[in-house]
């Protein structure tokens, strides 16, 4: 499941980057569609970690990503920690996200910028 957090973060990353590098390749409409399916993963896999953690009770993922410095016997340290509550709200946010970027889309679809 570990993969499974990571593509969930990391979907709408990788859209907005191939929007944005190959935007006048795939034109507007690509762009557009690119980002949507961006969310849309990272909704779904939501879905599959809700289902997982809530569901079919799952243990929570706590894992480090790197080390960002050690002094002493202190470490700091930046990774994940995904328990009911963190797949709750991830579910909720990108699906509100999800929402908000369709409706986007459609509202400045006349716009020339």
């Amino acid at each position: 499941m570990a993969n499974v957090y990571l593509a969930i973060v990391l979907a709408p990353l990788a859209a907005a980057l191939i929007a944005g590098l190959f935007g006048k390749a795939i034109g507007r409409a690509g762009a557009h569609w690119v980002t949507i399916l961006g969310v849309g993963v990272s909704f779904v896999l939501s879905l599959v970690a809700l289902n997982d953690l809530v569901f079919e009770g799952g243990e929570p993922y706590n894992g480090t990503v790197y080390r960002w410095a050690s002094m002493g016997g202190i470490y700091f340290e930046v990774g994940f920690l995904v328990d009911r509550l963190t797949v709750l709200m991830m579910t909720v946010v990108t699906f509100v996200s999800l929402c908000v970027h369709v409706y986007t889309i459609g509202y400045m679809h006349d716009d020339d910028g």
